[in-house]
């Protein structure tokens, strides 16, 4: 019997509760009765949110009503917007082929942004190639945990390996949630986990450096955050479904 790779994360403490405690906020928030209803709307409004927070922890910091309105032209926040977009369109390639989705996924972001030449392609990196691999490996089937886990680390690895040029935290945060997506976790894009990272923005980056490192405090400290970003993210939902419901 192969041993399963990331299992030993949930022997970190605190973990396996703190992973459990964020599967029952998201279960929670899934039972709001705006889903009934008007569940594209709080589709739609939580894939404005997550570029919006996706685009401001690369640098580029834009109000909500604005990229509502379509004013913003910036080529990072219409990246970030391109890759919420297209999430559910790739949630079936991406356990299959999770390279080809991460190549998909660099050219939705980094349009306008880098070269022709390096759209789509990986940096010449021996060592990014081969993590690059290993990771594409659990994305199909190699892991068991935990869809919330997985993303995390799915996450984690490509903030530290940055293997694209340009704006490469928009392809991980793309990548963590098509992990929830094509997990059957969140199968409808809703649950908002960037608002959550670019809410405690401080915490995010500390903790993604911890880790870089690869040491068990440092792993500990990413999945802490990481499980506290997706409740904000849950909470989120049920905020977004308020305002729904208040407005119709």
């Amino acid at each position: 019997m192969t041993t399963d790779p990331l299992a030993p994360l949930l022997a970190l403490a605190d973990i396996a509760a703190a992973v459990e405690q964020a599967r029952e906020r998201f279960d929670q928030a899934l039972g709001h009765r705006a889903l009934r209803r008007h569940g594209g709307q709080v589709a739609a409004e939580v894939s404005l949110r997550s570029a919006v927070a996706s685009a401001a922890l690369e640098g580029a910091d834009h109000e909500r009503e604005a990229v509502r309105a379509g004013t913003v032209t910036d080529p990072v926040l219409q990246g970030a917007l391109r890759v919420a977009g297209a999430l559910p369109g790739l949630s079936e390639l991406w356990p299959k082929a999770p390279r080809q989705a991460l190549a998909k996924l660099h050219v939705l972001a980094a349009r306008d942004l880098v070269s022709e030449a390096e759209l789509g392609r990986p940096v010449a990196d021996p060592v990014v190639a081969t993590r690059l691999d290993g990771l594409a490996g659990l994305v199909a089937g190699g892991t068991k945990v935990s869809p919330l886990v997985l993303a995390a680390v799915v996450h984690g690895e490509l903030l530290n390996l940055r293997p694209f040029a340009g704006p490469s935290g928009v392809v991980a945060r793309g990548a963590a949630r098509l992990v929830l997506l094509a997990s059957g976790l969140d199968p409808r894009g809703l649950l908002a986990v960037d608002v959550g990272h670019r809410e405690r923005e401080p915490e995010y980056v500390g903790a993604a450096g911890a880790f870089a490192t690869g040491t068990p405090d440092g792993l500990r400290s990413w999945l802490r955050h990481y499980m506290a970003a997706v409740e904000v993210g849950a909470d989120q939902l049920t905020t977004i479904g308020d305002e729904i419901l208040a407005t119709t």
